[in-house]
């Protein structure tokens, strides 16, 4: 992938030798689903959904402490890539309508900016200028159910979600407060049924209203196949005057995510959108807490985890030809969580914190 963005060649005098960001793990600590360490040499050979061991240490979370220089310094590492705050979003003026855009991970393939996606494309960055003392990463899956950690969650000074995810009937577990939500083109038609009727439309459009003044992040232009589904979102947006804020990743951005986490021993085929907005947050974010993220069709005591908490997904939706490492992708946010460079949350929460 990386081979067709000459602009962006990791493999040569760019490349940033940071394996010190990520040192080896404690060999005494245990370390969880899989004994190998947290940052691997080669690709991940992890299932793609592997059984969580029972006889494993749960991460521990009473002991955490914030690791603000580690945190400063992945922060200052990934701006030598990118700038979260400028490839947040394509904007206006960069773009005009007519102009063909090659799919990300499909240079083959070519779309066409459209009068109403340029009309939503923002004037400057929907996050210049922000910086927040704590932030709240919340992933999808099912650890999240029962967890009480809704109010925990909106206590948080910033609330990033992902693809959308229902909030409402689930708030006591998963929180309400959202400033920044994720919306994949495939989200359309798997929780929408493509817009197909004026039901799922009033559907699609109650769920937008109650991000009131969030960021809807689109990322449009990764694949081909999903462009109609985000012209129609699109439409419905301007019909309906939805008090969002879209916004539209550039183009490099996919590309440099992986390639600074490459450079760091981390060997990603494409990150997921929770690993992509961590290492997005930390350009706004002092301290970082994630929440929902666990790759695992059971949690620490062997009880069923569902894939993720709102659906019935089950862990067979996942393969080998995924094009995500999501297993590899958690022992390394476990191994930046014991460093201190963020917090994993993967239980309960106390009621009343």
């Amino acid at each position: 992938m990386l081979s067709s963005w000459n602009s962006w060649n990791f493999a040569g005098s760019r490349q940033l030798y940071l394996h010190s960001l990520i040192p080896k793990p404690n060999r005494n600590v245990a370390v969880k689903a899989n004994p190998k360490p947290l940052v691997s040499e080669g690709e991940d050979k992890s299932p793609a959904s592997p059984s969580y061991s029972n006889n494993t240490t749960k991460l521990s979370t009473d002991n955490w402490t914030f690791n603000r220089t580690l945190s400063n310094l992945i922060r200052k590492n990934i701006l030598r890539f990118f700038d979260p705050e400028r490839d947040i979003s394509i904007l206006k003026g960069t773009l005009k309508p007519g102009d063909v855009i090659h799919y990300i991970f499909d240079r083959q393939s070519t779309t066409n900016i459209s009068e109403n996606l340029y009309q939503l494309l923002p004037t400057v960055s929907p996050m210049k200028n922000q910086h927040h003392r704590r932030c709240g990463i919340i992933g999808n899956s099912g650890i999240l159910l029962n967890s009480s950690c809704g109010p925990e969650i909106d206590s948080y000074d910033f609330v990033i979600r992902c693809n959308l995810a229902p909030v409402e009937e689930y708030a006591g577990d998963v929180g309400r407060r959202t400033n920044l939500v994720t919306m994949n083109p495939s989200v359309v038609q798997r929780a929408f049924q493509d817009l197909a009727s004026e039901e799922w439309r009033e559907r699609f459009l109650q769920r937008l209203r109650g991000l009131s003044g969030s960021v809807l992040w689109i990322p449009a232009f990764m694949a081909k196949g999903g462009e109609e589904r985000v012209e129609w979102a699109i439409r419905l947006i301007l019909l309906h005057t939805v008090d969002v804020h879209t916004a539209f990743p550039s183009l490099r951005l996919l590309h440099a995510v992986r390639g600074y986490w490459l450079t760091n021993n981390v060997q990603i085929k494409r990150p997921t959108t929770g690993l992509l907005m961590y290492t997005m947050a930390t350009r706004f974010c002092e301290e970082i807490h994630l929440y929902g993220f666990w790759p695992f069709p059971q949690d620490s005591q062997g009880k069923s985890v569902k894939y993720h908490y709102y659906d019935t997904l089950t862990y067979e939706y996942t393969s080998h030809a995924s094009p995500h490492t999501m297993p590899l992708e958690f022992r390394t946010l476990s191994s930046l969580h014991r460093q201190g460079a963020l917090r994993l949350h993967t239980g309960s929460c106390d009621v009343g914190t």
